[in-house]
């Protein structure tokens, strides 16, 4: 008992009976001045810690116990710098960070001495190649036509664009270097739900604006949606396309916070919300209940918006649900011209743990199956699919592709690419480099001209990268790519093909009455045009 108490109280009381000792002999010793100054700082913080009630271990160790709240706080980056091995993802590995940071500042990112990879690793992936390879294609003639039979102003969209991620979320200074370097590479830069700030407008780029269940940039006083509002912002030739948004691949089905430090005049202003509040999303939107009804939501924006291409963007959940709307697609003969697959790995929000890490579908699985329900209805050629979850590299972009995307979106790519350092504080307003905060003199460190080039940079690269292992493989245009070129080892003596690995049904073959995959023929039978329940199986 005494010992324990020794241990626990003794540094205080050395710090205590030092100040007091001292105090008589400053006059005659100067040099005891800085010893006696930190004695006394460090007293009055043991007798804080003492009369404090919030923490059991600064209560027992004054002092000390304050040594264990601050290895903690800096856990995250001495890990990060100090104990991380290069692949390891957490969630993204040292190398793709490296990746990202090399291409954005147009540095080599060719590696010496043969690959880090465990080759015999379950899991692995990669791309087999030509005995005679293709001519290198421009990576500039990578593009995507979107937009369907039923809209009047098809967009020519880059391959590889920038996800959605809010002014809000993001600081005015890396929506400006986002914008700019779209606008420098000829790709478009997604709002995120936030709607439309002066910095998305400031240097042109192409922006889809992505509308939430908030409806921000287009809210009534109620916070329902306003068709007048909304056609005034999409009218706006800088807004090519719009995309509602059903859910995220980093909280699906929770709708989106804005902590009401991160909430500034401008901020409110821009989403048309009051200030010392949340910014709270709904996690429903309230302008339809139902597939049909979302479907004539998305006729009347595509309306209201001049005839720009109209798609939604989610995460997928029950699968029933995707095809309910895809039975609505037929019922009623109103199409979206696109639609975004977001992984549950994707992640610039902050969220629950739980939803993290434990609500939606990967984006492998997501996307192959709205891919082969699209497919099985015969609208597969009439509606793009665009991905988006974790990819950085012009592989991640190839695997994507090979299972039925038709472009790919990143988010924190493009954030590494304007400076971010993974610190995963972008939800307490302090980021580090000026990213993901609304202070001023933080988000002053980010330099718009200079990570605006950047972001172009990583861009090109990334897509002259693809090019480069398109020729590898003998295809002229990532359109080509397909299931039987990626492959993956599924132990240490068996590779197969994605083609092999996974179930793509044939065209039509929903509206057959002959489909052979149980689950598929399941989830179809469950699927409603009239509402997202499920009818019984």
């Amino acid at each position: 008992m005494n010992l324990s108490l020794l241990s626990r109280y003794a540094f205080f009381v050395f710090c205590v009976l030092f100040t007091l000792a001292s105090l008589p002999f400053l006059s005659l010793h100067e040099w005891l001045w800085p010893f006696t100054l930190l004695a006394g700082v460090l007293s009055l913080i043991g007798i804080g810690d003492l009369l404090q009630t919030r923490h059991a271990v600064r209560r027992n160790y004054p002092i000390l116990g304050n040594i264990r709240y601050l290895v903690e706080g800096i856990r995250p980056e001495i890990r990060q710098y100090l104990l991380e091995g290069d692949a390891e993802q957490l969630p993204f590995s040292r190398a793709q960070r490296s990746l990202v940071y090399a291409r954005a500042k147009n540095e080599g990112s060719d590696k010496p001495f043969g690959t880090l990879s465990d080759v015999y690793q379950n899991g692995f992936e990669f791309i087999s190649h030509s005995m005679r390879p293709a001519p290198l294609s421009d990576p500039c003639s990578f593009r995507v036509e979107i937009g369907g039979p039923q809209c009047s102003q098809p967009y020519s969209a880059s391959l590889f664009n920038i996800s959605a991620m809010s002014f809000g979320s993001l600081s005015a200074n890396a929506i400006r270097a986002l914008n700019q370097g779209a606008k420098l590479g000829e790709f478009y830069h997604d709002t995120g739900e936030g709607s439309i700030s002066p910095y998305h407008r400031e240097h042109g780029g192409d922006l889809v604006w992505e509308l939430g269940s908030g409806y921000f940039g287009c809210r009534a006083s109620d916070g329902r949606f306003d068709p007048e509002r909304f056609a005034v912002q999409a009218a706006s030739p800088q807004v090519k396309m719009i995309e509602i948004k059903l859910s995220q691949g980093a909280k699906p089905g929770h709708g989106g916070i804005l902590p009401k430090h991160k909430v500034t005049q401008e901020i409110a202003n821009t989403r048309g919300v009051p200030m010392g509040e949340d910014c709270i999303s709904p996690s429903r939107h309230s302008a339809f209940s139902t597939p049909i009804e979302l479907l004539q939501f998305i006729a009347q924006l595509r309306e209201l918006s001049g005839g720009k291409p109209v798609g939604f963007k989610f995460c997928l959940g029950h699968p029933w649900e995707f095809m309910g709307i895809v039975k609505a697609m037929l019922q009623t003969g109103i199409l979206p011209d696109f639609i975004v697959v977001d992984g549950k790995e994707g992640g610039t929000g902050a969220a629950p743990l739980e939803f993290t890490d434990h609500l939606g579908v990967p984006l492998r699985e997501g996307l192959l199956f709205v891919h082969n329900t699209l497919v099985g209805s015969n609208l597969r050629d009439k509606i793009r699919l665009g991905a988006s979850g974790k990819i950085v590299s012009a592989f991640d972009i190839a695997r994507v592709l090979a299972i039925g995307a038709d472009w790919a979106n990143s988010a924190r790519g493009f954030m590494f690419a304007i400076g971010c350092i993974q610190s995963q504080s972008c939800h307490t307003n302090k980021c580090p480099t000026g990213v993901a905060t609304q202070d001023p003199l933080r988000q002053r460190a980010l330099v718009v001209e200079d990570k605006a080039q950047r972001v172009y940079n990583f861009h090109r690269n990334t897509l002259k990268a693809l090019a480069e292992m398109l020729a590898a493989a003998g295809l002229d245009h990532p359109s080509q790519i397909d299931a039987k070129h990626l492959v993956q080892r599924m132990s240490a003596t068996e590779i197969k093909l994605f083609a092999q690995q996974h179930v793509f049904l044939a065209p039509g073959e929903l509206l057959s009455g002959n489909i052979e995959g149980e689950f598929y023929e399941r989830m179809w039978r469950m699927a409603r045009a009239d509402s997202f329940d499920p009818a019984a199986a």
